[in-house]
This record gives C-alpha cells, sequence and structure tokens, in this order.
C-alpha cells in the first residue's frame, strides 16, 4: 500500500473529452511512468452556486483540510499505541469494510450522506462540525483511559518502588511484628551500605530494646528492610536517635481488611484499564473510518471548487489519483504538465514574472489543481 497519494485534476479542452482525457493519460503513464498506480477520482456533479461563494469557500479549505487531516492522524496514532500496549498484532485500518487506501482509490460519492443538492459551505460546515464531534469525544474518552492509568500506575509505583516510599504489606507477614501491651515492632529502612552499621549498633541506640530482634526482612537496589523489637516506651526515642544515625524508621500498621480492601482496588482498576482500553480501541477503529471517510468526501469538495476557479465553468475537468514512487515524482509532474494548455502552464510557472502559482493558498503550484493526502 502507497503511503502518499496525489489528487489531481486536469482540464479538459475544447473538443475534447474526459473519456479521451483519461486515455490520454493513462497511455503517457503507462509508457513513461509504468510503476505509478493511477485511479479515477470520481466527483458528481455538486453544486456550483456563485463565483463569490466559492472564492469564500476556498479561503477556507485549506484550513479546514489541516484540522481534517489533524483529527484523522490523531485517531491513527492513538490505534498505534493501543494495539502496542494491548500487543495486538497492527491491523489494516478499514473504512466501510474495505481498506483505506482502496477507499481512496475506488472512492465513491454518499448522495444520501452528502446530498449533492446541497450547497458547497453546508457539505463543508457538516463534514466539519461531524469531525470536531468526533475530537472531542476523543479527547474525552481518552482522558478517562488516561485516568484509570494515572491511578494504577501511582498504585504500582507504591508496590514497586523504593523501600523508602513503597508500600510494606506485601512485604511484611503477621508474625514478623510483635505487638503487646508493653512491646511493639518498628520497620527500618537500612541504606545496603548500612546495614553492617545497623547490625552493630541497633540495640545501644536506646536503652530498651530486645536483644538480637532485628530481622531482615526484604532488600532491593538500595535498602534493606529490617524489624526491631523495643518496649512501647522507648518507641519514640528510638525513632529520634535511629534518624539521627541515618536510618528511617517507617510507620506501619498491619490491617488485613486494609490490605484486602487495596488489593480489592488494584483488582478493580487493572479490570477498568482493560476494558477502557479495549473500548477506546474499538471505537477508535470506527472514528477513524468515519473521519477518512469525511475526509475524502471534503477532498472531493475541495478539488470541485478549486477546479472551478482555475478552470472556469461549465464544469470541465477530469480528476485522478495518483501514487508516484519518490523517484518518478518529476517525471509525472512533467506528463501531467503536458496534459495542459502550454500557455496555462506557462502562466501559472511565471511565479516570479506575477502569475498565479500558489492560488488558493495551496502550495503545490502546477498549472493543474493537486495536492497530497499522506496516509501515514
Amino acid at each position: 500500500m502507497a503511503s502518499r497519494y496525489w489528487v489531481v485534476s486536469l482540464p479538459v479542452q475544447q473538443n475534447s473529452s474526459t473519456t479521451s482525457l483519461w486515455s490520454r493519460l493513462q497511455e503517457s503513464i503507462s509508457r513513461h511512468s509504468f510503476d505509478t498506480p493511477l485511479y479515477r477520482f470520481n466527483i458528481p456533479n455538486l453544486r456550483v452556486g456563485t463565483l463569490d461563494s466559492l472564492l469564500a469557500l476556498s479561503d477556507d479549505l485549506v484550513k479546514s483540510n489541516t484540522f481534517i487531516e489533524g483529527v484523522c492522524s490523531k485517531t491513527r496514532r492513538q490505534i498505534e499505541e493501543l494495539e502496542r500496549i494491548s500487543g495486538v498484532l497492527s491491523s489494516s485500518l478499514t473504512v466501510d469494510g474495505v481498506p483505506v487506501d482502496s477507499y481512496l482509490t475506488r472512492f465513491a460519492w454518499d448522495e444520501a450522506k452528502y446530498p449533492t443538492v446541497s450547497p458547497l459551505k453546508e457539505i463543508v460546515d457538516g463534514i466539519h462540525s461531524q469531525v470536531a464531534k468526533i475530537e472531542d469525544d476523543l479527547k474525552v474518552r481518552v482522558s478517562e483511559y488516561n485516568n484509570v492509568r494515572s491511578q494504577l500506575n501511582a498504585i504500582n509505583r507504591k508496590q514497586t518502588g523504593s523501600l523508602a516510599v513503597r508500600d510494606l504489606s506485601n512485604l511484611v507477614k503477621p508474625t514478623d511484628i510483635v505487638s503487646s501491651e508493653h512491646l511493639t515492632t518498628l520497620l527500618a529502612v537500612v541504606s545496603k551500605y548500612s546495614q553492617k552499621d545497623w547490625l552493630s549498633s541497633y540495640e545501644t541506640l536506646t536503652t530498651y530494646v530486645v536483644p538480637r530482634s532485628s530481622k531482615l526482612l526484604y532488600e532491593d537496589n538500595e535498602y534493606a528492610l529490617y524489624t526491631v523489637t523495643l518496649f512501647n516506651r522507648d518507641a519514640d526515642n528510638f525513632k529520634i536517635k535511629a534518624r539521627e544515625r541515618g536510618f528511617q524508621i517507617r510507620d506501619f500498621e498491619h490491617n488485613p481488611e486494609t490490605q484486602e480492601t487495596r488489593n480489592q482496588e488494584l483488582e478493580k482498576l487493572m479490570q477498568d484499564q482493560e476494558t477502557f482500553r479495549s473500548s477506546l480501541l474499538q471505537w477508535c477503529y470506527t472514528s477513524y473510518g468515519e473521519v477518512f471517510s469525511s475526509w475524502m468526501h471534503f477532498c472531493a469538495v475541495r478539488i470541485f471548487a478549486e477546479s472551478i476557479l482555475r478552470y472556469g465553468l461549465p464544469p470541465s475537468f477530469l480528476s485522478v489519483v495518483l501514487a508516484p514512487s519518490t523517484k518518478g515524482e518529476k517525471k509525472v509532474r512533467s506528463i501531467l504538465e503536458s496534459l495542459c494548455d502550454s500557455s496555462n502552464s506557462n502562466f501559472w510557472k511565471a511565479e516570479d514574472e506575477g502569475g498565479m502559482a500558489g492560488f488558493g493558498g495551496d502550495t503545490e503550484a502546477h498549472p493543474y489543481v493537486s495536492f497530497t493526502i499522506n496516509l501515514v
């Protein structure tokens, strides 16, 4: 599948026809650039309106195209991210059940959705509103999903972070804690490089420490977690003395109900994350198809309006889609230009001499209407 296409319209000269021009273009491409895919881009007879309305519409077409293309790209990137996180193999994106490139190269106007009797501005405004609503929905759905992810990441950091900050409930068993009328167990976080210092000094930090009561519970890359048992009345004094020696005493209360509640919250958040992710991915698949379809209809309006402004009335032009390779672009441009009126070609090329290059805000200045569609 090509990732970049040109949408082009060529003027039909007097005493010629779209059928004749199409045959000449096919023959030229086949002879001089045979590896360039070429397709008709079928546009219905849309409502022209007045010249003033076309000129006003032309000013908005480029800006609207940038917006619609941006939403299309944003939705596609969201799909790619969700597929990567989910471990899902990237699937070919579709529009109405067909691959996006096929939808473009076999484009057919949806008369039921966009009646051709409607003014062009009404069609463009309708497309813009529809895409804007999808963008708003995307923001809300992504925000909901990211909120659940943030909550889950915060819990995971507490469970897997440094011993200085992480939740200790999964590391401390009820049997590790002594809690009675006179005795209590404290938890000390000790730097890995200070473990010998801790073991040689904890019994003498204060008067009422139970000898040989310190036990190693867990180690990570930076710290070790030790217990120490002492008399209740000595606990506050021990904490002060420990801090003075660089040992951190972590507050901890073993509560089975609290631990069970945390586990349930974690399980629910994991389920919510999976539900939101799956729902968002399916929504993005559907919405991408809707945005892409809207974009192609918008491109049809754009090529029609700009062709009328470029070539005049009545509408007489051939619209096509091409996918030239990078190295074949210059040759294809030459072929397209050769099928335009020579005086018209010189007029559009003479940018430095006051020619009409760049008309309508289009950066692709040629003697024919042309703009690029990027699928990735």
